[in-house]
């Protein structure tokens, strides 16, 4: 009773501050990123942190005569910790937009105060289907997970492939991915066993056994950014990159900026996603070049996310002359623009990304393992929000 007195008394005291026109009176614009810059999904932060910092570097940081300044909180990917962080912005740091959001979990935990405090909150991570539901202030420009596994269900089905055991992690996206991938790989006349595996300290070990023991034709697996190394690991100690079993997967599990670390028994692991690091487009080239400059690392899907989340904030802020609230939700509807992803727009009847979705494979190009994109599905929209 008493944490939802607090909570709602809080709710209270950010209307009122909205309200007060505070925000106008700012001589920059402040764009909160609360992101898990410590923790398990520390790569999670960096990278979004880096790509949104170098599309103000590359692109220009003032928008009506005004400098936009980020400021970034570490909620270490906890979602009390995140909706707290979210209220002391909004109360404490008069921001203009909220953003970030590394997991599920953090970015519902904070709707409810974007909803209160008519705040504009961008999705740059999470990938759940339902959080722009959540509230009619947020704006994505991640991935939707199921614009990415429902059309992966058709492509495995069309490869031959009848039998598959999916691997996922046991939270909102991994039941995500379960569900598309294993409908309309079904509907397409395919088979599928389902396994979840828990999202803290995960130990794959003993459901890849499991896997090994059935003998499908495929493995679909998904984990969170960053843990992918972890579960190839033990594919390998466990003897499947020899078994026969395909291996096939989200693009999380072959994250550009640790897949070189996993060492060729990478090589031929198929994956779907919307962004690789070895995208050819001079957009991609660019980005990856002032990536690499600013930090020395290669960029991952999550760092082109954080820049074009950056670039909806911005160039909604044109639209509305700096104005944040209702005005900079409406200005974002609509946009598109060519990322380093490729062609992608907001939609404005769900607040959604509309991308492309590519097929990759892992190969070895100039002596570095890449996700090579080989067949473009163009202008994918989230399917559960389509029905």
């Amino acid at each position: 009773m008493k944490r939802n007195t607090f909570i709602k008394a809080g709710l209270a005291a950010l209307t009122l501050g909205c309200t007060t026109g505070f925000v106008a009176a700012q001589e920059t614009l402040k764009v909160g990123l609360i992101l898990p810059m410590t923790g398990p999904f520390t790569s999670t932060g960096k990278q979004i942190s880096e790509g949104a910092k170098l599309y103000l570097a590359q692109n220009g940081d003032t928008v009506a005569g005004k400098k936009i300044e980020i400021v970034l909180r570490d909620d270490t990917g906890n979602a009390d910790v995140t909706r707290r962080l979210a209220q002391e912005l909004i109360l404490n740091n008069n921001v203009s937009v909220l953003a970030g959001f590394g997991l599920t979990p953090l970015a519902l935990s904070t709707a409810p105060v974007a909803t209160q405090a008519k705040m504009p909150m961008v999705i740059m991570s999470a990938a759940t289907s339902m959080i722009t539901e959540r509230s009619p202030f947020v704006v994505r420009t991640a991935q939707v997970v199921p614009q990415i596994a429902g059309p992966f269900g058709e492509w495995a089905a069309k490869q031959g492939i009848k039998r598959v055991v999916t691997i996922v992690t046991d939270y909102a996206p991994g039941h995500d991915v379960e569900k598309w991938f294993s409908d309309v790989f079904k509907a397409n006349g395919g088979t599928v066993e389902n396994v979840r595996v828990p999202l803290a300290n995960p130990d794959f070990a003993p459901f890849l056994q499991r896997a090994a023991e059935t003998k499908p034709d495929a493995l679909l697996v998904f984990v969170p950014s960053g843990v992918g190394a972890q579960f190839m690991k033990q594919f390998v100690e466990r003897g499947l990159d020899k078994s026969g079993i395909r291996l096939i997967a989200t693009g999380d599990v072959t994250d550009d900026d640790l897949l070189n670390g996993m060492g060729d028994a990478a090589l031929g692991v198929v994956t779907a996603h919307h962004y690789s690091a070895a995208h050819d487009s001079p957009e991609n080239k660019r980005f990856v070049e002032g990536y690499r400059k600013a930090t020395g690392q290669r960029p991952n899907f999550m760092a082109v996310q954080g820049y074009d989340g950056m670039h909806a904030i911005v160039e909604g802020l044109k639209k509305t002359n700096g104005a944040g609230g209702e005005a900079l939700v409406e200005a974002m509807k609509g946009l598109s623009w060519v990322s380093p992803r490729g062609p992608i727009s907001i939609d404005p009847a769900t607040r959604d990304i509309i991308q492309n979705v590519y097929i990759r494979k892992v190969e070895k190009v100039n002596g570095e393992l890449y996700n090579v994109e080989f067949l473009t599905l163009p202008n994918v929209k989230d399917p559960a929000k389509a029905k």
